[in-house]
């Protein structure tokens, strides 16, 4: 575990030397974050409790999905980009022969980089937001300390599907078109344009046990106190029924990748 620590480590790392990348996403998150919040303030004006949250709930919704954004890879910046990049080179050959798990390897490097995007990207649009808007941040620190159980293994499911993402490169060799596709699924049906809550019927309670669902609908619920004590429990057992699942899935399609690799050019 030395080894998944260390690469951990190095991942946290090498995000932390982007500082102007860093600040730019801090801007742009923070922006977006007030756009979205002016959005919601009408929307909420007109339909009070829509999706069962009152005002304060969905603006905090609003804010925690944007502190959250580039942690869990909604839009990409994650590794699936480089993973498909070293397979069209030929480079995933060298991971290959590596003495290392090659999901745990890239499941390592992925929580990193998740950890600096939490403190470098998502601590400061949130304040942000507290400072501007009246939201429903709670007081409990049980309840944060579930919020982040709730976030960690919201970026181990969201690197499970886009570990399945990156391995299409194999067969596929440019997987950009699954990428894009796989980045508008995550923005729909995470929760991140409109809470998951506020679609009705057969389809908001399919939405809600997909996935995506577990990636930022579950962690900012579980912060908001809508799963509480048993619910909580519930909720992050979803999550890691997803994760294992996803995880397992890939180790599948990786064994059958990795059975015969080709490597271009030679």
């Amino acid at each position: 575990m030395r080894l998944y620590a260390a690469v951990a480590v190095s991942g946290f790392r090498r995000y932390a030397t982007y500082r102007i990348a860093t600040a730019a996403g801090v801007f742009t998150n923070t922006v977006f974050g007030f756009v979205l919040a002016y959005t919601f303030i009408a929307l909420w004006h007109e339909r009070p409790h829509l999706g069962g949250y009152d005002r304060a709930q969905a603006l905090t919704f609003v804010w925690v999905s944007q502190a959250l954004l580039a942690t869990v890879s909604l839009l990409g910046g994650g590794f699936q980009e480089e993973l498909q990049e070293r397979v069209r080179n030929g480079d995933i050959a060298v991971d290959l022969y590596r003495p290392a798990d090659l999901q745990l390897w890239w499941l390592a490097a992925d929580l990193g980089r998740a950890g600096f995007q939490l403190l470098g990207r998502g601590v400061v649009p949130l304040v942000a937001g507290a400072l501007c808007f009246e939201l429903a941040l709670p007081a409990d620190p049980l309840r944060w300390l579930l919020f982040l159980c709730a976030v960690l293994l919201a970026v181990v499911v969201a690197f499970a599907v886009h570990y399945l993402v990156g391995l299409c490169a194999f067969w596929l060799l440019d997987g950009a078109g699954v990428a894009v596709a796989s980045q508008l699924l995550c923005l729909f049906f995470s929760g991140s344009l409109l809470p998951l809550n506020v679609f009705p019927g057969l389809f908001g309670e399919v939405a809600r046990a997909l996935p995506w669902a577990a990636m930022l609908q579950v962690p900012v619920d579980v912060l908001l106190g809508r799963h509480a004590g048993p619910g909580a429990a519930g909720a992050l057992a979803f999550q890691a029924g997803w994760a294992v699942l996803l995880l397992a899935l890939g180790r599948l399609m990786q064994a059958r990748a990795t059975r015969k690799v080709v490597v271009q050019g030679g």
